[in-house]
């Protein structure tokens, strides 16, 4: 009777969805935020995030290719993304006066906040990040800009800070547009957590790709025949006017042992007119629930 009582529940809550546009979309979860994260707001996540990966429901801040890539980050990957779009609203009178930093600071802050509320109810949170890496995994065999990277056999564990982006949603975006453009080494979040410092930090596991480096000349190659320009050999960044992409250097791309070229880091962006890099992509938040 119970399992009968569920799928009742399921079959109600997605012909409920079907029926809703985007305002209704983004004003359920930002309920569901409201509300504390309760069971059933934790369902709904679950199921919008199950309807996002299945293609039903279209969210059209990316193309499709991006939205398969988005998936395949895992479905706390999908939930945080959904959760910082509901939180990347527009600016209240009061935020009018901040300057341009302040107001993407204050945007962050309350990203962070969401998704550290969620991760908490849904138990994928970590406190002090890096400690608990490294008792689990030992000593960080690498440390980039903006990650610490740790030894898990044949796969890495990354622990991603918000250098680079400030706000989570653009971080997430990183790893959807990553899994989109370089699958061979996609990125999947386990979870969420600060580190000793307080620091927000998304914890992603990668495949581990053993091999050699690949020349500057060997990656411009590589990019070109992706579609991609050069648009500054000093930063190693090219650009599409969909995609802006950089750190393309020879420690952030590696030839497998099968001769593969493999991406496994790098900044990658929705190319919007504001990175001044040929960009022509104007971020589109809206959702739309597909039949």
């Amino acid at each position: 009777m119970k399992e009968n009582a569920y799928l009742c529940r399921r079959i109600a809550c997605h012909q409920y969805n079907m029926n809703m546009n985007n305002a209704d979309f983004w004003a359920s979860v930002r309920g569901i935020i409201a509300e504390g994260f309760t069971p059933d707001g934790l369902h709904k996540l679950d199921t919008y995030a199950e309807q996002f990966i299945s293609g039903r429901l279209v969210y059209q801040r990316f193309s499709p290719r991006e939205q398969y890539g988005c998936a395949a980050g895992g479905e706390a990957n999908v939930i945080a993304s959904l959760l910082a779009g509901a939180e990347d609203c527009a600016d209240s009178d009061a935020a009018q006066a901040l300057s341009d930093f302040q107001r993407e600071c204050q945007r962050g802050a309350k990203q962070e906040a969401v998704i550290e509320k969620w991760a908490k109810a849904v138990s994928c949170w970590m406190e002090r990040v890096d400690d608990s890496l490294q008792r689990s995994f030992g000593e960080e065999i690498a440390e980039g800009g903006e990650a610490r990277v740790y030894d898990h056999g044949a796969t890495l564990i990354k622990s991603i800070g918000l250098d680079y982006f400030i706000q989570p949603i653009f971080a997430l975006d990183r790893i959807a547009l990553h899994n989109a453009y370089f699958p061979e080494t996609r990125l999947v979040v386990l979870g969420f957590g600060r580190d000793s410092q307080g620091e927000f930090k998304i914890i992603c596991e990668q495949p581990f790709i053993g091999g050699s480096h690949v020349s500057d000349e060997e990656i411009a190659d590589y990019m070109q025949r992706m579609g991609f320009e050069l648009k500054n050999h000093r930063n190693w960044t090219y650009a599409t006017p969909d995609i802006y992409l950089s750190d393309m250097h020879d420690e952030n791309v590696i030839r497998s042992e099968t001769g593969a070229i493999c991406v496994v880091d790098c900044d990658i962006r929705i190319n919007t007119p504001e990175l001044r890099q040929g960009g022509t992509r104007r971020i589109n938040n809206k959702v739309v629930f597909i039949p």
